[in-house]
Order: structure tokens, then C-alpha cells, then sequence
């Protein structure tokens, strides 16, 4: 976890539910005699970010039924990363305000990113999403958060095919962009996955299919997370100078040689690979720019 992250030591549980009640029902005792949610209960995880996030930066938060709950420390993760990656590695030079404008491609109903970013640095964010009941929701969470509200403007992409076309503005430009593609290329494979993560877990078949929700768009797409990955990669190269550093997630490192070779066809400046841990589960940001 990175050094910056206030959840790196773990949650206060009692603490938390001092602040934020409405956590309460969720705890649980676990077999070391700790405090802890069942991280299964779609309610209990929903509990959880909410005390989080009032917790650490004062936020309102929620979401509608079905859509994607984002764990809020990995969130806060890539947020810091991207700072360290604007400043060129030296923390004493990590940009903050609003003259840094940043891009969060699929910001979704949650809004999670814009909110951190605005919250821990001050960025200027843009959030797009296709699916037009996310952003009106992702509206209503930003206008209540009066403390962040100018930072984060939040718009429908009109085609799901296109990342920057068509919600980007004439003349527009952003020290970087930010996305979480979904992982899956097919509602079956998402399927799976939400099985393999039950029995990863000791769940039996009753346990509630996806413990974080999620929609199509945010859980599958056409080629997975490789497609969209490279279809991103291939937008940006007709756009190259619409942010200083492109970066995305991706979840899987067997994906990272062949969208390096999709980087390098597109004639990129310079690729960086970021690795992100949370406990057991490893992921990565891979970023590029075309400046030189």
C-alpha cells in the first residue's frame, strides 16, 4: 500500500462506528477477536466506504442498487501513484490545486476517484461514464460534497465506443487521464470470476454473487480488459497531446507484454509500469506519454 494512504495500518473498527453508527449492524468478531466486517455483505462493504470516506475527508457517499463498490483504500492507491507520477518521483513536488485538471475515464455512479483526488490534493477532475444514470447519480454525489463540488465536473460520453471523442471539449487538455477498465469480455466470464472469488473466500452458493456490484459496462466490454486497454491506447495516439500521461489499471500482469507491444506500435514517448499491492492482491498502473 502506498506510504501516503491513510488506510496503510488497517481500520480503526471502533472508531469507525463512533463516527458513523449505521456501520454498526455489520461488525462481526473474527476468530483472532478483532473487530471486522464480513467483506461477503454487499451491505456490510457499502457500510464500510461510507464510514471510510466521512472518516478521512468528510464525504457523503452512496451508490444505487447494482452498481460497482469500489474498495476505497486500492481507490486511494492509484490516486497517490498518479501524484508521485506528476511530480517525476520526489514527493516534495507532487502538483496539487486546481491547476491540475485530470481525466477519470468511466467515473461510474461512485465517483470514487474524482472525489479522492479532490479531496487529498485539490486536482480538477473531468469523470465520463456512457451509462446516463451513472453520471446523473455521480451529479448528485458531488453536488452534496459542497468541499469538493468545483473540483469535479462530471459528463455522458454519448458513445460507448470512444474514451475521448465527443465528451472532451475543443481546446481541452489534462495533466493525465485515469481509468479501471472492466476485467471481463462477457457476462459469463464475469460469472465465473464472481464464482472463483466465492470459493476463494469459503463461500457456499447462497453467498450474494458479487460482493462489490457492478453493471455490464463496468464488469465486461468486447475484448475485456486487453481490448479496451488497446482501444484506449489507439485513441490516445490520435490525440496525443490531450494529457501529459495516459494511465489505466490492469489487473492481470500476462496482459502488460502485449499492450506494451500495442504502446510501442503507437509510437510512444516512454512507458512506465507501476505495481500496487493490497495485502495479497497485486495489481499495476501502466502509463505512457507522447511527450518528449
Amino acid at each position: 500500500m502506498h506510504p501516503r494512504n491513510r488506510f496503510r495500518t488497517g481500520y480503526d473498527v471502533p472508531a469507525l462506528v463512533a463516527s458513523s453508527p449505521a456501520l454498526e449492524p455489520f461488525v462481526r468478531t473474527s476468530p483472532r477477536g478483532e473487530d471486522t466486517i464480513d467483506f461477503a455483505d454487499p451491505g456490510a462493504v457499502m457500510a464500510l466506504n461510507q464510514a471510510l470516506l466521512k472518516d478521512a475527508y468528510g464525504l457523503q457517499w452512496s451508490i444505487p442498487r447494482g452498481a460497482l463498490c469500489p474498495p476505497v483504500p486500492s481507490r486511494c492507491d492509484y490516486i497517490h501513484y498518479l501524484a508521485d507520477l506528476l511530480s517525476g518521483g520526489g514527493a516534495a513536488a507532487i502538483p496539487c490545486g486546481r491547476a491540475v485538471r485530470v481525466l477519470d475515464i468511466g467515473t461510474g455512479a461512485n465517483c470514487i476517484y474524482p472525489l479522492i483526488g479532490a479531496s487529498e490534493y485539490g486536482w480538477k477532475f473531468v469523470g465520463t461514464d456512457t451509462d446516463k444514470a451513472a453520471v446523473h447519480w455521480a451529479r448528485q454525489i458531488v453536488r452534496v460534497n459542497r468541499s469538493v463540488a468545483s473540483l469535479i465536473e462530471c459528463r455522458l460520453q454519448p458513445d460507448s465506443s470512444k474514451y475521448f471523442a465527443g465528451v472532451v471539449k475543443p481546446g481541452e487538455a489534462f495533466d493525465a487521464s485515469m481509468c479501471n477498465p472492466p476485467f471481463h469480455a462477457s457476462a459469463e466470464e464475469a460469472a465465473e470470476g464472481s464464482r472463483k472469488k466465492r470459493r476463494n473466500l469459503g463461500l457456499g452458493k447462497s453467498a450474494p454473487a458479487l460482493n462489490f456490484g457492478g453493471r455490464p459496462g463496468e464488469l465486461w466490454c468486447p475484448g475485456g480488459e486487453v481490448g479496451f486497454i488497446q482501444r484506449l491506447i489507439a485513441e490516445s495516439a490520435a490525440r496525443p497531446r490531450l494529457c501529459r500521461w495516459f494511465t489505466t489499471l490492469v489487473s492481470k500482469s500476462e496482459h502488460l507484454p502485449r499492450l506494451r507491444q500495442s504502446l510501442k506500435a503507437a509510437r510512444v514517448t516512454e512507458i512506465k509500469t507501476i505495481e500496487m499491492a493490497q495485502g495479497q492482491k497485486k495489481s499495476r498502473i501502466l502509463a505512457w506519454t507522447f511527450s518528449g
